[in-house]
């Protein structure tokens, strides 16, 4: 298993990298920092200003990055064969997106601050922009690092559980944990009275479909590496889903490929999550 980390020197970081080490035995760790001069990434903007000192600042930030993965690097497990650093001036979502694909990483890691869903869309954060783009797993680590025993898994459908399934089988964790397999129906509540005639049928329908989905999900699951139990509730997905979640390290879910303004417009169960849920989120696509 190959894993890209995005590093940088904020606490959230540091406790991204941890993470890793205490969640997975990973054949390859790659932590990357994108060393950002704002305004002044190019030289040629830093000499229309003729910013005074400018190769002095940008080989200053250069410098720093370099000292903050091999920091991140201590953080690390020994036993990991393989630890690589990149360290270029580059924007940081997308130095880190470009040396997922690059390396053909099998996970993304980074860590998050607490930022509204507003701020973060009009202002941005490397987090959530990687969260956003990223084509591979994502691992958003909130708080400090800390043992995974207790893993929320939220299912959305049969396709969705299976992919899943597939994911946390064939990147096992470093050791056994409990599995919740939890499928959340959207209550009656949720629809429009005027369309509510004929739907009571339906909605029993689906949570009979959700029960035999979460089911089916814990018996391929079950083995030396997951204890597994399951629960089908009514409700809003998100909301249900983060208040469950508080009791959790880890909450996993999956990403249905939107992208963007889309995903924004729209919504998604996964990006509600990310957002809202107190405890570390694993994105799988």
């Amino acid at each position: 298993m190959r894993i890209v980390a995005g590093v940088d020197w904020s606490d959230e970081a540091f406790a991204a990298v941890e993470q890793i080490g205490l969640l997975y035995r990973p054949e390859e760790v790659v932590l990357v920092h994108g060393v950002d001069l704002g305004m002044f990434q190019s030289p040629l903007v830093a000499g229309v200003f003729n910013v005074q000192g400018y190769d002095d600042f940008r080989q200053a930030m250069i410098d720093a990055g370099h000292q903050a993965v091999e920091r991140c690097r201590t953080l690390l497990p020994a036993e990991i064969p393989s630890i690589r650093t990149l360290c270029e001036v580059q924007h940081p979502a997308a130095f880190i997106l470009d040396s997922a694909a690059a390396v053909k990483a099998d996970l993304i890691a980074v860590g998050t601050r607490d930022h509204s869903r507003m701020t973060e869309v009009f202002l941005g954060s490397v987090s959530h922009r990687v969260v956003l783009h990223a084509m591979v797993p994502t691992l958003i680590v909130k708080g400090k690092a800390r043992p995974i025993a207790r893993i929320l898994l939220a299912v959305e459908g049969r396709e969705d559980a299976i992919r899943l399934q597939t994911w946390l089988t064939s990147h096992p964790f470093k050791n056994p944990v409990a599995v919740t397999i939890l499928s959340v129906v959207p209550s009656l509540q949720m629809v429009n009275e005027h369309l509510m005639v004929g739907t009571r049928s339906w909605s029993e329908e689906i949570k009979q479909q959700a029960e035999q989905v979460v089911k089916d999900t814990a018996q391929a699951l079950a083995g030396p590496s997951f204890t597994v139990s399951t629960d089908v509730r009514l409700g809003d997905p998100v909301t249900t889903l983060c208040e469950v979640g508080q009791s959790y390290d880890l909450i996993v879910v999956g990403s249905h490929g939107r992208k963007g303004l889309e995903r924004f417009l729209l919504g998604s169960v996964s990006h509600g999550i990310v957002h809202r849920a107190p405890t570390s989120i694993l994105v799988v696509r």
